[in-house]
């Protein structure tokens, strides 16, 4: 008997795969969906990361027009200064007395027809300084400010009383004889730094004989300056000395502490010196209608003595050992804008790390995603901040610009953030966090000695913060979810 053959609809019912199933593959889209929720947020602060280096290139270009504008403010300061008169250096008197000297030295001569080199004794003319024994100088500055397009700078109408008196000159240290010693060619000299500045006529009075000054110091290293001749009879008696002098200057003045004791007082109507150089004032008076400062200085603070002469050497007074030893007071405006600007820029990436962070908070903590492209216009805005300042600063007291600048670019990123975060109570974090970083550079960039303290204080703040708020953020199962 022949078996029935199954029907097509039997086959199809008992065949089975010859081959087991095989698990997804590891390419299916599914899996590739995983990995990038799992990656999401690594890459998004590598895209922030690199974005905050790609803000640098703006804040660059913006010191560069920092630096292109201070060195036009320096050229029109340069022009104001050149037509009224530097910032000055005063020092001197000093008196200068000339002396033989014999030298030998080697000559050819012929003797019986040969050339024969002998030693001869020549007379050489040495220089011997001499340095005050007691100098006083009281003087008044009347500032006022002077300006060249927007840019300005201080200037000063000095009034000057230089007194004092010499002892008589000993050659016995340089083992002179008194015959060698030309007392008819003895001068008196004084350095001043800008000589445009000067007002009318020098004269001064030597013992009781009034003596015209003339231009050329007589010094080494201190090319400008005045000199006089005394004559013979001038070392013989009263020895003392008085110089009115009448000075235009800039920025501030300076004096050299030649005197074996030196009494220097000045007085002013400007409200805000800065006291510079070796000493300090021992007296010193400010208040809003100016100050008054008392130096006393003897001669153990400079590093040359009171008398030297040519035959020992290179003079140990020069530029560098008179530049440290000098003193006195600048005329500062009270705010530098552009020195203040360029420590704001110093601070730039730092905030712009900040405001970036608050974003990507947001993102970690709601539902809210934010494109790069929305963290560039952000960076943007900070960083035209800075320019607005430079700019603002120029015409502006700097406190207004600064104003004007940080409420210009909070507007802005607010209004901003209230479109890309859809919510205007996380819009106004962000306003409330831009006034606080604006407040606290603010307070940070006026100050001098503390500015290191508190900045690092308002870092461990904000990281502070930051930690709080991401507390409680589970990050792995975060990026389990499905967007």
């Amino acid at each position: 008997m022949n078996e029935a053959e199954p029907t097509k609809g039997e086959i199809a019912m008992n065949t089975e795969p010859d081959t087991p199933s095989l698990p997804p593959s590891p390419s299916t889209p599914g899996f590739l969906r995983t990995w990038q929720r799992r990656a999401a947020t690594v890459l998004k602060m590598i895209a922030i990361f690199v974005l905050v280096l790609l803000l640098l290139i703006p804040l660059g270009m913006i010191r560069s027009v920092l630096s292109e504008r201070l060195g036009r403010r320096n050229e029109a300061i340069q022009n104001i200064t050149s037509t009224w008169g530097a910032q000055q250096v005063i020092s001197g008197p000093i008196l200068i007395v000339p002396y033989r000297y014999p030298v030998k030295v080697m000559r050819d001569r012929v003797v019986n027809g040969r050339n024969e080199t002998t030693e001869v004794e020549e007379t050489g003319v040495g220089r011997a300084y001499f340095l005050p024994a007691d100098l006083k100088i009281t003087g008044k500055l009347d500032p006022s400010v002077l300006h060249r397009g927007i840019y300005e700078t201080v200037v000063y109408r000095g009034s000057l009383m230089i007194t004092g008196s010499f002892t008589k000159p000993s050659f016995e240290e340089f083992k002179v004889k008194p015959e060698n010693v030309l007392w008819e060619d003895a001068i008196i000299a004084l350095s001043i730094t800008d000589l445009r500045g000067a007002n009318g006529s020098m004269t001064m009075k030597w013992g009781q004989t009034s003596i015209a000054l003339r231009p050329g110091s007589k010094l080494p290293d201190m090319p400008s300056g005045v000199y006089a001749r005394l004559g013979p009879d001038a070392l013989a008696g009263d020895m003392t000395f008085e110089l009115p002098l009448m000075l235009n200057g800039s920025r501030g003045i300076s004096f050299a502490p030649l005197g074996a004791q030196n009494d220097i007082r000045l007085t002013s109507s400007w409200h805000d010196p800065s006291f510079q150089g070796a000493f300090l004032p021992v007296e010193r008076k400010i208040g809003p209608d100016g100050f008054e400062a008392n130096w006393q200085v003897s001669y153990y603070g400079r590093s040359y003595p009171q008398q030297w002469s040519t035959q020992e050497g290179p003079s140990p007074l020069n530029a560098i050992t008179l530049q440290e030893s000098l003193f006195g007071v600048d005329l500062l405006s009270v705010v530098d804008v552009y020195r203040f600007v360029e420590r704001l820029i110093k601070y730039g990436i730092l905030f712009i790390v900040l405001i970036f962070t608050a974003f990507f908070l947001f993102e970690a903590i709601t539902s809210v995603r934010i494109h790069p492209l929305q963290y560039t216009m952000v960076g943007v805005a900070l960083c035209l901040f800075y320019l607005a300042l430079l700019s603002l600063s120029e015409i502006l007291a700097f406190g207004h610009a600064y104003l004007a600048g940080a409420a210009a670019s909070t507007l802005m990123i607010t209004l901003y953030s209230a479109s890309i975060l859809r919510n205007l109570r996380r819009a106004l974090v962000i306003f409330v966090e831009l006034c606080t970083i604006y407040g606290f550079l603010y307070v940070i960039i006026r100050q001098q000695d503390y500015s290191l303290l508190l900045g690092t204080t308002g870092l461990f703040v904000a990281l502070a913060i930051v930690m709080y708020a991401t507390r409680n953020i589970d990050w792995y199962g975060r990026d389990e979810k499905e967007p």
